[in-house]
Order: structure tokens, then C-alpha cells, then sequence
């Protein structure tokens, strides 16, 4: 992904954890890798909360080093990225010192990329700084998930960057759209003859796509105590992550024809009927528990939280979607925190073969299913049956790993490496376009608001569990379990 392309990349919330966990370590390794990045691209870091270069600097150094020296720094690299590093401090309340950064940029070439790893009640703000100073025009704007609280504050948040933006210049970013599984399930699915006549109701018996974290809420109480898993992962990335498993072949990659048949999929999407919320819909909140041998309070012990929060830090949906392709298909999404493991993943599980000579495990649905493995470790696996070695036909399952590596040199690029790439290079692909999350927050909106009207408190887990029994409940209702419990 070689580039010749000139930028000046802004970075509002410099010293913010985001910025220096990913945002800072994707630029570094795409300016590691050489010919990624312009060499006269700059990167402005704005904040408050240091002096000066030489302190921003130190701040980089002490808070990104470690997140880019795991396998060994190389040092030459690692000073010729600061050398691209500028500072401009800003108080982000103050509109007038915007002037400041007008005048260290102006004059710099190429595109000017303004990423806002803010919270959302600043989106507008700066945004009408920049338009003040003259920066709206030649630029594009990077807006950090969550977008607003429910349909209508997203929509005000999008009105009023739409004032000063237009929507070609906005990129909504969903890092999981840029996990190399999810580029790879893209290429499975209309690089290959193979897997697309499969890819429909007559052979999909069930598809299940979860985000599991074993993390609590560390030092975020305050924002998810107001936010839940619902509103934090559910409205963005397991509906894009479900748009992209479900969505019809495009007529070509490029972003609006990609964002088209997303939107289709959303569109389609099956309203949840108030009155059975309680069959599809499972909402649980962790207590204390035990994970990988130590323990853990539970959530409304956190700091921040109230003690009688009613807030979901767990969500299992049963989803339909309602075209030709995908009726009556279950999709079951499933998210949540302090779980038994860190994964994320997808699993299409393909029906039973109709009639078999080789015994019942041929008959079992599931016994063919594809695994997209998003995290920890990005792989995706096929598994069979074939015969067992020894006497008789007994039948097992195997598995093909699509092992990447071993046929491609080059490492795999991390999701916001490419995302950040895309948008210095102007793709727009694989950034949400406002009317995908308009129709997200739609057909999340009638649970936020059941679920708000309900007496009824989340059900509670074990933290170290896979969330409440009724997640498992509402499965073996369809007959199916849960990946990890078949295994």
C-alpha cells in the first residue's frame, strides 16, 4: 500500500489513551514499514495537558513505547517518527486558540486529516473551531465511536458536522471493519466459487458473532455507567460486523457500493417486538468472581458506578433478517465484560447434510462450520468431518486452518493501521456512513427503550463466566449452543 500522498494529520486528544494505545503505535508501524506514509506527512498532536514539543514528546515516549516495542523497537525508526511529531497546545473551550493551529499548518501540503479521539460532547466544538480558522475546507474529519446516546442526539451530533463537513469528507470509524478476518471474509465470500452458493438459509442453519472481553469497566465507570453494552457495542460493531457476514455481493468494492448493501442488511433487520424483548433478548450485569486466578469485584463495587446501577454489561440478541436470502436464519449476537476469555469472533454453522450412509454424526447440524477468528489471534478455520484412522467409519471432526502467513510474507496490518491509511489516502470503504447508523440506532432504540421502561434488573453473572444461564437458554431453544459449550 505504497503512497505518495502529503498530509498533515491533527490529533485531538493527544495524550488520551486512545491516542497513545493505538492511534500513535498504527502511524508508527505504517511509518516503520516505509513507503506507507509520505515522507513530508507531519502528525499535530493537540492537547493542554503539556507545555510544549519537548513535553509531548516525553509523554510519547514514556505512554507509546510500550505499546510499539513488544517484539523489540527498532530506535532509528522510532526517532525518525518523532522527527514527523509536532505539538500545539490548545484548550479545545476556548475557540479563539484554534488560531494557533491555523497558523502552525497552514501552508503544509497535501490533505489535512483531523482525528478526534475526544469524547462526543466536543465533536461539534471543534468542529465549528475549525470551520471559524478556515480548516473545514481540504480536510477530512475522523469521528471516535459513540456518536451521541440515542437516535436523536446521533442525529444532532451528524446535523451539525454536516453543516460544516460534507459527507464524503467524514469518516466514521469502526476499527473492527478493519481486522484482517473480516478483509479476509470479504475475499472467501466473492473472491471464490466456492462458498457463496452456501452463503444463503438453505445452508446456514445458525450464525452466532461475539465480542467477549474478560476486562471490567476499569477506569470508565462513569462513561459506561451512562452507556451500557448495548449502546457501546451492540448499535456499532457487532451490527457492522452482522452487515458484513449478511450483505449481498457488491457490484464493487468502492465505498459507496460496499456502505449500499450494508445498509441493505440494517434495513432488513427484523423489529423486535416490545413484547418478546424477553425471549430474544438477554440483558446481565457481573458480580465478583474469579479470572485466570484472581479476583474481581463486581460492577457496582467499580469506581464511578452507582451502587444500584441497573446498567447491562452483558447483551445476547436473536436476530433475523427479513429477505429472501437470510429468512429464518437466527443470527445470535453477544457481547459483554468480565467474561471467561478475551475473543471475538464469527461462526457460521451450515446445516446437516439431508440423509447420510455414514451414521449420525453426519446428521448433526453444526458438524460443518466456518470460524472467523477476529481476536486474539486473527485466523479463520473450516471445519469437516473425515473418517477417524482405524477400523470402521467413525466419523470426526477436522479442521483447515486459512493460515495467511504461511503463503504471505508480509505481517498482518493492524485494523487501525489500515483504517488510518484509508483515510490519509481518501477510502472511505470501511468507515460507517450516516444512514448505516441511523438505521443501527432504529432497531436498537425499541430495547433501550423497553429495557428503560422495565422494573426488571439485568440478570447477574459470574465474573470468569460466559455471561447469564438464560444466554445459553435462548439458544437451546433453537436447538444450538454457544460455541465454546459445545467444545
Amino acid at each position: 500500500m505504497q503512497t505518495d500522498s502529503s498530509f498533515t494529520f491533527v490529533l485531538f486528544g493527544g495524550t488520551g489513551d486512545l491516542s497513545m494505545r493505538k492511534i500513535l503505535p498504527a502511524l508508527f508501524e505504517a511509518h516503520r514499514a516505509g513507503g506507507m506514509l509520505a515522507e513530508s506527512g507531519k502528525i499535530f498532536a493537540v492537547a493542554r495537558h503539556v507545555a510544549d514539543r519537548a513535553g509531548y514528546l516525553e509523554w510519547v515516549n514514556e505512554h507509546v513505547k510500550p505499546h510499539v516495542s513488544k517484539n523489540g523497537l527498532d530506535e532509528t525508526a522510532w526517532a525518525s517518527f518523532l522527527d514527523r511529531i509536532e505539538f500545539v497546545k490548545i484548550d479545545l473551550g476556548k475557540p479563539e486558540d484554534f488560531v494557533l493551529l491555523r497558523d502552525a499548518i497552514s501552508g503544509l501540503p497535501g490533505i489535512r486529516v483531523f482525528y478526534l479521539a475526544t469524547g462526543p460532547s466536543l465533536f461539534v466544538p471543534i468542529c465549528h473551531a475549525l470551520a471559524s480558522v478556515g480548516l473545514n475546507e481540504n480536510s477530512r474529519i475522523v469521528l471516535e465511536k459513540p456518536l451521541g446516546y440515542d437516535l436523536k442526539s446521533s442525529n444532532a451530533i451528524n446535523d451539525a458536522v454536516g453543516e460544516i463537513f460534507a459527507e464524503e469528507q467524514i469518516y466514521r470509524i469502526d476499527h473492527y471493519l478493519g481486522k484482517e478476518p473480516v478483509q479476509n471474509l470479504l475475499a472467501l465470500r466473492f473472491g471464490n466459487v466456492l462458498f457463496e452458493p452456501l452463503w444463503r438459509r438453505e445452508w446456514v442453519e445458525s450464525i452466532q458473532i461475539t465480542i467477549a472481553e474478560e476486562l471490567g469497566v476499569e477506569a470508565r465507570g462513569d462513561f459506561y455507567d451512562n452507556t451500557g453494552a448495548l449502546r457501546d457495542m451492540v448499535q456499532n460493531h457487532l451490527l457492522q460486523l452482522l452487515s458484513i457476514v449478511a450483505m449481498e455481493p457488491p457490484h464493487s468494492m468502492d465505498s459507496d457500493s460496499v456502505r449500499d448493501e450494508k445498509l441493505r442488511v440494517l434495513r432488513a433487520l427484523k423489529p423486535i417486538d416490545p413484547r418478546d424483548i424477553g425471549k430474544v433478548a438477554v440483558r446481565g450485569q457481573y458480580h465478583a468472581g474469579v479470572i485466570r486466578g484472581h479476583a474481581v469485584p463486581a460492577y457496582a463495587t467499580e469506581p464511578g458506578v452507582k451502587p444500584d446501577s441497573t446498567t447491562e454489561t452483558f447483551v445476547a440478541l436473536k436476530v433475523e433478517i427479513e429477505n429472501w436470502r437470510w429468512a429464518g436464519v437466527p443470527f445470535f449476537l453477544r457481547t459483554g465484560k468480565r467474561l471467561a476469555d478475551r475473543v471475538a469472533e464469527i461462526v457460521v454453522n451450515f446445516r446437516a447434510v439431508p440423509h447420510s450412509a455414514l451414521g449420525a454424526s453426519a446428521l448433526r447440524g453444526g458438524a460443518n462450520r466456518l470460524v472467523i477468528r477476529l481476536q486474539p489471534n486473527e485466523t479463520i478455520r473450516l471445519y469437516c468431518l473425515a473418517k477417524q484412522p482405524g477400523e470402521g467409519m467413525n466419523l470426526a471432526s477436522v479442521h483447515l486452518d486459512l493460515a495467511f502467513d504461511r503463503f504471505f510474507r508480509e505481517g498482518q496490518m493492524e485494523a487501525y493501521q489500515r483504517l488510518l491509511l484509508d483515510v490519509i489516502n481518501g477510502r472511505l470503504a470501511l468507515f460507517v456512513r450516516r444512514d448505516e447508523q441511523e438505521a443501527a440506532w432504529r432497531w436498537v432504540e425499541p430495547i433501550l427503550n423497553e429495557w428503560a421502561a422495565s422494573n426488571k434488573p439485568p440478570k447477574p453473572y459470574a465474573a470468569g463466566t460466559w455471561g447469564p444461564a438464560a444466554a445459553s437458554a435462548m439458544l437451546a431453544q433453537h436447538g444450538t449452543c454457544w460455541l465454546e459449550e459445545e467444545n
